[in-house]
């Protein structure tokens, strides 16, 4: 006999025990399938360690998508302060560090294990290590061939991710799945990622790997520019930190991203306000904003200014130089030549198409009972635990829409497959 269940949730991550969960404590028969050995090591890795699992600031704006109000819905309908209700419940003590970014105080296997719990308060039946090798659509719903046999469900939630951290397991099952499926898919890209550029270009730069200063990125002009003010951090191949990560994700192939080294300061202004009988050289008197190192470089590399220029007398200094120094410095031209890829990524960008999905249940249109949440959605946060509450309210909206054996008057059985899907992890 074909088990049956009303919910096959595919993925044990954040959105799919969190989707399980919900379900299953409404009172269907859930099974939830991972092909991972160890759980959820996303979650684990969050955050230092220490996952950064909401943003008490979340608005449809924190949010990337070719459709921006597809996510309003959802994140109106499970809020930060409803996952905060649940961590208040299992006594999981957790920080505010940085512009409404919620950590764990001690360890992210405190969120591990409270979605465990959750799934078990659901009588969640559990199938891991389980590989989903294809996907079928019979008359009643759904038939799973996976590696400890076929299992009937009336729906299916595609709660797999994307492709971000490969090396934890991380594949494009679910962009498969809705392919297959005949769903378009907006194409994928790595997001929250450091920033690379020409090895010959940034030669000179590779020896300040590790240090890390506050600055304004931006991309893009007028309606189009998007700005952050983060910190960066100089690395061997490029330019990483919370700055580049969130820039990164509005960044594209072949645009100049700028960085404004002193945001909020007017350096032109102060360089021709200090230049009367200042004998000091234009490095030092710029070190006492940056690390020297820093200074001496920018400056040796700079085709805007002129050779030698640092070791100039501030007083000797035309002022059409300094104002240029101060430009340059207010808006630092880089011109990226690629990203460190998804095996640095946080998360994937793009992913199926929310045109496609239904953004009060995330139910695919074309394919009543199949469901597509969390990561795997044409939905992208910013860096911040955003990406953790997008993974949250979209199951939460998808688990509320699901229905049970009983409410669709349906007599479930081993039906014949009218589609059958091959989607391999």
């Amino acid at each position: 006999m074909i088990p049956f269940f009303d919910v096959a949730v595919i993925g044990a991550g954040a959105a799919g025990m969190m989707a399980a969960s919900i379900a299953g404590q409404r009172g269907l028969r859930v099974v939830l399938i991972d092909h991972a050995e160890k759980l959820a090591e996303k979650i684990r890795i969050s955050g230092g360690g220490r996952c950064n699992f909401t943003n008490t600031g979340t608005s449809p704006e924190n949010f990337l998508s070719k459709n921006p109000h597809f996510c309003r819905s959802a994140l109106a309908g499970y809020t930060p302060q409803d996952f905060l209700e649940l961590v208040r419940e299992y006594r999981i003590g957790f920080h505010e560090k940085h512009k409404g970014q919620l950590f764990c105080d001690d360890s992210s296997e405190s969120i591990i294990q409270m979605l465990r719990q959750e799934c078990l308060k659901g009588q969640v039946s559990w199938r891991m290590p389980c590989s989903v090798q294809s996907i079928g659509r019979t008359e009643e719903g759904f038939v799973l061939r996976t590696g400890q046999g076929d299992l009937n469900a009336l729906q299916v939630v595609i709660a797999t991710g994307g492709m971000a951290i490969p090396q934890l397991g991380s594949t494009d099952y679910a962009l498969r799945v809705a392919r297959h499926f005949g769903l378009k898919v907006i194409e994928p890209h790595p997001a929250l990622v450091p920033l690379t550029f020409d090895g010959r270009d940034w030669k000179p730069f590779s020896a300040l790997s590790g240090m890390a200063l506050e600055v304004e990125v931006s991309t893009g002009q007028g309606k189009q520019r998007q700005a952050f003010l983060e910190d960066l951090l100089f690395t061997h191949r490029g330019l990483s930190g919370p700055g580049i990560l969130q820039i990164s994700s509005y960044w594209q192939s072949g645009e100049s991203i700028s960085v404004d080294l002193a945001p909020g300061q007017d350096i032109a202004q102060q360089l021709l306000d200090l230049k009367a009988g200042n004998r000091q050289q234009l490095v030092t008197v710029l070190s006492t904003l940056w690390p020297r190192r820093l200074v001496e470089q920018w400056l040796d590399t700079s085709d805007l200014l002129p050779k030698g220029v640092g070791q100039q007398r501030l007083a000797d200094l035309p002022d059409r130089v300094l104002r240029t120094v101060g430009q340059v410095i207010n808006g630092w031209e880089l011109k990226p030549s690629g990203t460190a890829g998804y095996k640095k990524a946080e998360v994937m960008s793009g992913g199926v198409d929310t045109r496609e999905l239904n953004q009060k249940s995330m139910e695919a249109r074309k394919v009543p009972g199949l469901y597509f949440i969390g990561e795997a959605v044409d939905v992208t946060g910013w860096l911040g635990g955003y990406n953790f509450q997008w993974a949250w309210a979209s199951a939460a909206a998808c688990a509320r829409a699901l229905k049970a054996q009983a409410e669709q008057g349906l007599s479930m059985r081993a039906g014949r497959a009218v589609g059958m899907v091959c989607c391999r992890f």
